[in-house]
């Protein structure tokens, strides 16, 4: 696919959604500096605001970005409209002109249904099996040309099956430059650790964070036969936060292998601030976080449009901080937020306008925002 570059739209004055494509929705920014030919770069500001020191990039004034219009993953149609909801919210205009970051990748939102195929039969009880491997191979590779070039790499999902390629990607490439393994910090109300034996719905973003661990393998090519062990992470380093909503498997999963889980029980018996020193301390300060963070962690107060709201919830401020940590700690090498859904609330209805604020939020805190 060749998506256009803002470096090709003149006069921009406001943000813009228009589909160019069967694969690609161009979501345009206001007065982006025109890029030098052949760059991919389509949003420079004059300096990065944050005062944390990055020990993993080497261009930490760099952000990567990847729109990723995919819902293959689950049954709710809607989310695959996130990316460009939080793009005309003013997400990329905020971190290029108030956080000061460099943008680089494409201004487009992927839709890639070139690489959904006609056919896609379940699959040991996996539903969409070959679309989901085929989006998430491709998106390892967009994150990975980002993250190889030592900048930030920010994906907007999407489904959380989009994290197969987030995490797998930025993992190769952490791996390639730095020779360490990533640790990834995984917010979400739900575990998304069933394999295809344990899940009980078929859907795949349920499942990333087992493929992504190697406790569900496959030697199918077309059938996430793609993931290698250098797109893998180990179960030692990877952290929930916000888990209410585990199935039976998924918490046998857990206990078997011994990883590192913080309830909404654990956040109301010690405070977010607690839980966070022994999620980072659990990682240590000398390993690459990967941050993936669902909306559905935050309580349906906060964030109601989303596919799989659960009441008992992190406030927004809870949710902030938990960012605004990771960020504090100068280990952040990748972001994905996923599971806005702006088409399940009605339109007369305020909640998709709060959940993709609360969503530009997180993104915001992640990346260095600060309240002084």
């Amino acid at each position: 696919m060749a998506p256009s570059r803002l470096s090709d739209i003149a006069d921009i004055a406001l943000p813009t959604t228009k589909s160019t494509s069967a694969t690609d929705t161009v979501t345009t920014l206001p007065d982006t500096p025109a890029s030098s030919v052949g760059s991919r770069t389509f949003g420079r500001s004059i300096m990065n605001t944050s005062l944390i020191e990055s020990k993993f990039l080497s261009h930490p004034e760099d952000l990567g970005v990847v729109a990723v219009g995919f819902s293959g993953g689950q049954c709710k149609p809607g989310v695959d409209a996130a990316p460009s909801a939080l793009i005309e919210a003013g997400l990329l205009t905020q971190i290029r002109d108030e956080l000061g970051y460099n943008l680089h990748g494409h201004d487009t939102v992927h839709l890639y249904t070139d690489l959904v195929p006609k056919e896609d039969p379940d699959y040991r009880n996996m539903k969409n099996p070959r679309a989901v491997s085929a989006v998430t191979k491709k998106i390892a590779d967009q994150v990975y040309n980002q993250a190889k070039e030592g900048r930030l790499v920010l994906t907007l999902g999407g489904d959380h099956s989009i994290a197969i390629g987030t995490i797998g990607g930025s993992a190769k490439a952490i791996r390639e430059r730095l020779g360490r393994e990533i640790a990834v910090i995984w917010v979400d109300a739900h575990a998304d650790i069933n394999t295809p034996e344990t899940s009980g719905s078929g859907n795949i973003h349920g499942m990333p964070v087992s493929f992504l661990t190697g406790l569900a393998k496959e030697d199918k090519e077309d059938v996430f036969g793609w993931i290698k062990d250098e797109n893998r992470i180990s179960v030692k380093k990877i952290v929930y936060i916000g888990l209410r909503d585990v199935d039976a498997g998924e918490k046998r999963i857990l206990r078997e292998n011994g990883i590192k889980a913080f309830s909404m029980f654990d956040i109301d018996r010690h405070g977010i601030g607690r839980v966070m020193e022994m999620a980072l301390g659990h990682i240590g300060s000398d390993t690459p976080i990967h941050l993936s963070f669902d909306v559905d962690a935050l309580d349906p107060m906060w964030a109601p449009s989303t596919g799989t709201p659960v009441r008992g919830g992190l406030t927004l401020r809870e949710g902030d901080y938990i960012c605004e940590c990771v960020h504090q700690t100068g280990s952040l090498v990748a972001v994905d937020l996923v599971e806005v859904n702006p088409s399940l609330a009605p339109a007369e209805d305020i909640g998709a306008h709060e959940t993709v604020r609360a969503g530009c939020s997180l993104v915001r805190c992640a990346l260095g925002e600060s309240l002084l």
